[in-house]
């Protein structure tokens, strides 16, 4: 009797059947990445300018526009079989013209770290790269095991800065929050937008541990963690905002940067 094995279902449930011989524009950075790692960088035909990782192997595919403004008529160009898209990232009226001449759109949300799991093995499960999907899964179960492991600290509660002029910052849904999570800490509820602004005020400062400040997407600095520090009276320190919100292959990493970033706030080791 032959065990028929369901095609992979990307984020919004539509199955993909295997296509290793696929031509594929990825138009999310830390998926880029990821598929590079799962040795697919043959098979990218494009990728946004904001694809920086890994950088030797990227420079040699094609960039089709950023993350929001997408060059529609160079993808055509490129004639790709599959498309890789973020609810995030990409906006819908782009992937909806896409969808118009593009066999396979894939649509991933990782929303929680070990959604990365999954959208390995939605990878590895498409493109013909299983085995190497499965061994990148295992390592990130070990690293989370590992992050996992160490006792609870104290509750914290902590405000993750992405932009200044406006001050934004990220609300309790975000992929960033449950990094953040991980460890135990939590984040202010500054009301129902996924990236609120907000304004510094004695009421907010006094209900926080600690400001971390991203290098992305403002390029935050030493500086500017100084500064604030200075001005508010409580610990801020600036942190990797790719180790925080990328997935696939940065977020292996990221969750040895969790450990490291513990240690930075409460101290002690890694």
């Amino acid at each position: 009797m032959t065990t028929f094995t369901p095609y992979p279902s990307d984020a919004l449930g539509v199955r993909h059947p295997p296509a290793p011989g696929a031509r594929i524009v990825s138009l999310v950075p830390s998926i880029t990445e990821l598929l590079c790692d799962l040795g697919l960088a043959p098979q990218l035909v494009g990728r946004t300018g904001f694809c920086i990782h890994p950088r030797d192997t990227v420079a040699a595919i094609p960039k089709v526009g950023g993350t929001k403004d997408v060059n529609i008529e160079k993808i055509r160009k490129l004639a790709p079989t599959h498309v890789i898209v973020n609810i995030d990232e990409n906006e819908k009226p782009t992937v909806d013209r896409l969808a118009e001449f593009v066999p396979h759109i894939v649509v991933t949300h990782p929303l929680v770290p070990r959604d990365n799991l999954d959208l390995a093995r939605l990878m590895g499960g498409i493109f013909g790269v299983a085995d190497k999907a499965e061994a990148w899964c295992a390592a990130f179960e070990h690293e989370l095991a590992l992050l996992r492991a160490r006792p609870p600290g104290p509750p914290r509660t902590v405000l993750y800065c992405i932009w200044q002029d406006p001050w934004m910052s990220i609300s309790k849904d975000t992929y960033i929050a449950a990094m953040l999570a991980e460890l135990g800490w939590r984040i202010p509820d500054l009301g129902e937008a996924r990236y609120p602004c907000f304004d510094w005020s004695e009421q907010l400062v006094g209900q926080l541990d600690a400001v971390l400040l991203s290098t992305e997407p403002y390029r935050f600095t030493e500086a500017h963690a100084d500064a604030l520090e200075k001005q508010i009276g409580i610990p801020v320190l600036l942190v990797d905002g790719e180790m925080m919100s990328w997935y696939g292959s940065r977020a292996l990493a990221g969750l040895r940067y969790l450990r490291e970033l513990r240690t930075m706030l409460e101290g002690g080791e890694a």
